[in-house]
């Protein structure tokens, strides 16, 4: 009993130190686009494999990120708690954990269709470059918004693994849309971070830039992801509750960029976690509920 008792802590603390909560933020972009590649409901088989291959992909490569960062996270103040350089979990038990989660994306690639299994090894290596890129370019924030972007397109893909022309631009277009949106709120994120990443010689963004222009930048990538989430209205002709639902996104993140000024960053983690996780679940709902009301 000790054993298993044992085991679940200790996968307890990994879902605890990557937090896995934190899959809210491209997850609805992701089940959005299965939906309208299906058109409707996909099939309980199709959500289930699709579910599984994003939550462990995001999962490995969390765990990935904490491994490789352990040494720069114990030097910052912040996150010198987390379970690796607090000395609460073990290398092996992280690598363990990787090899799992990334074998189970694998595996329910595998199980969605052949172009998704084909594809899974590339994801994998993307997602995992992540980690290293802080250490030599400013663009970091940007290869994560890209690790995340590949959620709507693998979906899709899931789904519909055809690559039809125009149709697939819509799932493409979700794909910049998160991309930039990732981005954008990673470089927020990134602000309290500065003085540790100018200490370290870690490359991002607000280091180079400061707070108040990495500001207005993340502003314009947000207002750009905006307009990229048109596209799926054009290319698959949806109607006006998906319009609504960005006019609601709109509004949320005009709300989520008045909580952080140069001067205060206290709101800053509502900023982050709370208003990122409303604004992914408001598009999936009003784009679900357009799809099934026009069927």
């Amino acid at each position: 009993m000790g054993l298993i008792r044992n085991f679940f802590q200790k996968i307890g603390l990994i879902f605890s130190d990557i937090k896995l909560a934190h899959s809210v933020f491209a997850l609805p972009f992701a089940l959005l686009s299965a939906f309208l590649a299906k058109k409707g409901i996909p099939s309980p088989r199709e959500l289930l494999w699709i579910l599984l291959a994003m939550v462990s992909a995001r999962s490995g490569a969390m765990a990935w990120n904490r491994l490789l960062d352990a040494k720069i996270d114990a030097d910052n103040p912040r996150t010198a708690g987390r379970a690796m350089p607090s000395g609460k979990l073990r290398k092996a038990e992280l690598i363990l954990f990787i090899i799992i989660t990334y074998g189970l994306f694998m595996f329910a690639a595998f199980k969605l269709n052949r172009l998704c299994f084909y594809l899974s090894p590339a994801a994998i290596a993307w997602i995992s470059f992540y980690s290293l890129t802080k250490r030599f370019t400013r663009l970091s924030h940007f290869i994560l918004g890209m690790s995340l972007g590949l959620a709507p397109m693998g979906a899709w893909l899931a789904v519909d693994p055809r690559l039809q022309f125009p149709i697939i631009l819509a799932p493409a277009f979700i794909s910049a849309a998160v991309l930039l949106w990732v981005a954008g709120f990673d470089i927020l994120y990134s602000f309290q971070d500065l003085e540790v990443d100018q200490k370290q010689n870690l490359h991002s963004i607000p280091r180079f830039l400061g707070i108040k222009k990495s500001l207005w930048l993340t502003r314009a990538l947000h207002l750009a992801s905006l307009a990229l989430l048109l596209g799926p209205y054009f290319f698959l002709h949806l109607g006006p509750v998906y319009l609504a639902g960005l006019a609601v996104i709109a509004g949320l993140l005009v709300y989520e960029h008045s909580l952080v000024k140069p001067g205060d960053l206290s709101r800053l983690n509502l900023a982050f976690f709370n208003m990122n996780g409303y604004i992914s679940i408001t598009f999936f709902i009003f784009g679900a509920t357009d799809i099934l009301v026009r069927r």
